[in-house]
This record gives C-alpha cells, structure tokens and sequence, in this order.
C-alpha cells in the first residue's frame, strides 16, 4: 500500500508535520518495504489559499492511496475523498514518518469520516 504522510525532514526519520496542506514534505511510503519517495510540498507553505487542495491533487497523481498526517481540512479532505485516498488523523502523536507508518499498518490510527480542523485553519 502507498501511505503518504507529511514531514518537516526528508526521510523516514523525520518528524511527522501535524499540517497537510501546508507541510514541508510528503512521503510516499510503500507499507510493505519502506521505500519512500519524496514529494517536496516547498511551494504550497506559503500559499495564499489552496494549499490543501493542491496537496491533495499531488497525492493523488502520486497514486497515494491513504494519507497519514495531523490536521486535515474539509476542502483538502473533500478532494482526497473524491480521489479515493483515505485519511487517518492524528499521526502527529508518533514522532516520526516511520512510527507513524508502522502505527497504521498495525490498526492503531483508524480513518477519518470527516476534516478534523476548520477551512484556513
């Protein structure tokens, strides 16, 4: 499975950015090895608005297939939801990408029904 989670670092060390949109990072992980690849989210930190939803157009275009991350807004998680990629919340309590992964794979952070944080949070 492709897991995606947000990082302030680039690897599987890194600690996991509590904010989707806005992270410095994204890390698409394969479940099974842990291969990683990298996807540099530089240009929507200091976006105007639209961050989250060009987030969520980058994840899917990256065939993530779930979204491991802190804090998800409901138009970041309307388009992850018409794109079929799922959303755990609430992986910021692990401290880094791998823990967080490794949390998920084990059934300890369950998806999301709905955004967890207001728009523009």
């Amino acid at each position: 499975m492709k897991i995606a989670v947000t990082a302030k670092g680039t690897d599987l060390d890194a600690a996991v950015d509590p904010r989707f949109g806005r992270a410095a990072y994204i890390l698409i992980v394969d479940s099974e090895t842990f291969a990683f690849r990298l996807v540099d989210n530089q240009a929507n930190v200091n976006a105007f608005k639209g961050a989250g939803i060009q987030a969520a157009s980058s994840l899917s275009e990256q065939g993530a297939e779930v979204l491991l991350t802190g804090y998800c807004g409901p138009n970041a998680f309307k388009t992850l939801a018409a794109a079929k990629v799922k959303v755990a919340n609430d992986a910021n309590v692990y401290a880094t990408v791998r823990e967080a992964v490794e949390a998920f794979t084990q059934g300890k952070l369950p998806y999301a029904s709905e955004a967890n944080v207001e728009g523009h949070w």
